[in-house]
């Protein structure tokens, strides 16, 4: 295999995985409890990366962050534009890129420890909800224990349940891929 041949196989890799997330990321469910819907993107974001790892993982989530940065229908409940990113769910959108990039990191040194990957994706989870709850408190003039009971504790249980298997389902796909040499 030649080099420009394995970097038109790793390119296509992230733009098939951006195109998951641009798929799966706008399927939202609004609450009337909160601006913050339930949303399939940190499911996806976590089943990228690990189909990916660190470096292209990383890559294909600021992609799909641009793409909807340019007004294309990738985020939640089928928006785009900076206005996103401005509005409550903006925290969110950014920590996906720091979920990405500690996933990634557990990913890439801890391949083999489905456990460790596991402790990854709570460590870029948790920074996830850190970030989106910073700015959903200042969005709306929150204080930050109401921002979170508005903007996390109701979600947990069902991103626990979506990210699991995600998480899961991408370690074995990287496996597949790296068998058949397109890691």
């Amino acid at each position: 295999m030649t080099f420009n041949n394995t970097k038109i196989k790793q390119m296509t890799l992230i733009g098939l995985m951006t195109a998951v997330l641009c798929i799966l990321a706008p399927i939202a469910i609004p609450l009337p409890i909160s601006p913050i819907p339930i949303s399939l993107g940190n499911m996806a974001v976590c089943f990228v990366v690990s189909v990916l790892g660190f470096k292209s993982g990383t890559l294909s989530v600021l992609l799909y962050l641009i793409l909807g940065l340019t007004g294309i229908p990738v985020f939640s409940g089928f928006t785009g534009g900076i206005g996103k990113l401005l509005g409550p769910t903006g925290g969110y959108l950014i920590g996906y890129l720091f979920l990405a990039l500690l996933l990634g990191f557990f990913v890439e040194h801890f391949h083999n420890r489905l456990f460790t990957n596991l402790c990854g994706t709570l460590a870029g989870m948790i920074l996830l909800y850190l970030l989106g709850t910073l700015w959903l408190a200042f969005q709306m003039d929150l204080d930050f224990t109401s921002a979170l009971f508005t903007g996390v504790i109701p979600y947990i249980p069902l991103d626990i349940i979506k990210t699991i298997p995600a998480v899961l389902l991408g370690k074995q796909l990287r496996k597949r891929l790296k068998q058949v040499g397109l890691d």
